[in-house]
This record gives structure tokens, sequence and C-alpha cells, in this order.
């Protein structure tokens, strides 16, 4: 069964990741059409890619919750031109709404996971699709790199929430009040290593290192 605290942060992560979608196609300059597929494909791409991994009918093909928040959201962000605004302030919004999915639907992919008795890699693997499959087919759809090829903290960030999930479970953390601390948890380590550039040891050949000396 899904408990209320899951169903916010799957609408919660759906509005975000729509704001991501929705900002990147006006920054591509995509007509109505072309944006509102961009952010439709961030918001549920992740959900229905994990849903075929563990052959279950997508929940977007049975929940209309989904649709009416990205419509919703779509349409205030066009109501208030989000898109006409600061770009400064448009580049940071980006990155707080595409964090905020991240982190929501890293705990749904989990949640989800705990629930058909998964294994933790089960869990995270699931976390892990939910959380960045969106983005990836976002960013391949308009030629960008993924950022979880260049953002060091991005899956990784899914993983760790993912794992902080499940060892609460075993330990028999199952109230609202902790999948709120740990929706508060991921949330910042995500923005803290992207504000402050942290990223994970590259790696890298002699020949390499030795030309950017």
């Amino acid at each position: 069964m899904t408990l209320p605290e899951f169903t916010w942060l799957y609408l919660i992560g759906t509005a975000s990741f729509t704001i991501s979608g929705y900002l990147i196609g006006a920054k591509k300059r995509f007509d109505v059409l072309g944006v509102v597929i961009l952010a439709l494909l961030t918001a549920i791409g992740g959900g229905m890619i994990r849903d075929v991994l563990v052959m279950q009918i997508p929940r977007v093909f049975i929940d209309n919750g989904p649709f009416l928040t990205i419509f919703t959201t779509l349409a205030l962000a066009w109501l208030i031109k989000l898109h006409q605004r600061n770009q400064g302030m448009l580049r940071k919004l980006f990155i707080v709404a595409d964090s905020i999915g991240l982190v929501a639907f890293s705990i749904a992919g989990a949640q989800m996971a705990m629930l058909m008795d998964l294994n933790l890699f089960g869990v995270c693997v699931l976390a892990f699709v939910t959380a960045v499959g969106g983005g990836l087919v976002r960013d391949m759809m308009v030629n960008d790199v993924p950022f979880i090829l260049h953002e060091d903290f991005y899956g990784t960030v899914a993983i760790v929430v993912a794992m902080l999930f499940y060892f609460a479970r075993q330990l028999g953390l199952n109230s609202a009040l902790w999948v709120w601390v740990l929706f508060g948890i991921g949330l910042t380590l995500r923005l803290v290593a992207h504000w402050r550039d942290l990223s994970l040891p590259k790696v890298e050949n002699d020949q390499v290192a030795t030309d950017r000396e």
C-alpha cells in the first residue's frame, strides 16, 4: 500500500521534473508542443522505465494524478511566463527543481522496491532508474550530455538516499517524519554538492594528468 507521504513525494517529484523539462524546452526555443513533450517525458520517463523493469503496467496508464500534476504545473508556468525571467534565476530554479525531483523520485523508487521485497541492490537500482531516467531522456532528446555523466553527485545522491531508506526500514524507521527527514537530507546533499562543486575522484591515466600540468 502506498502511504500518503509517498504519494505527495511522487507528485512533488513529478511537478519538479515538469519544471526542469519546461525550462530546458524554453531555453532550446522549442514550440509549445515540443515543450509539453519534453516536460512530459522528463516527469514520467524514469517511472515508466522502472515499471517496465519490474514488469508492471506504468503508473501513468492507470493513475490520472501525474498527468493532472504535469499539465497544471505547465499551465501555471506559462501563465506567469516563467521562461521570461532572469536567466541567472532560471538557472538556479532549474537546479533546485531538478534536485527536488531527483530526491523525491529516489525515495519513491526505493519505496516500490521495498514493497516488492527486493534486496539492497534491487532497491538501489529501482531508486536510481526512477530518479535519473526522466532526466536522461530529457537530455538525450535535446542533444545535451546527460547530467548523470558530468554531475558526479547526481546519480550518487539517488544511491545514497536509496541505501539510507533501505537500512532505515531494516531498523524499523517507518514514520512519515523519517521520510521527510530523508528527503531533506538528500536535497541538502545534492544542493551543497552542486553549489560547492563537489565531485567523485576522476579516473585518468598518467598521460592525461601530465598534459594538464
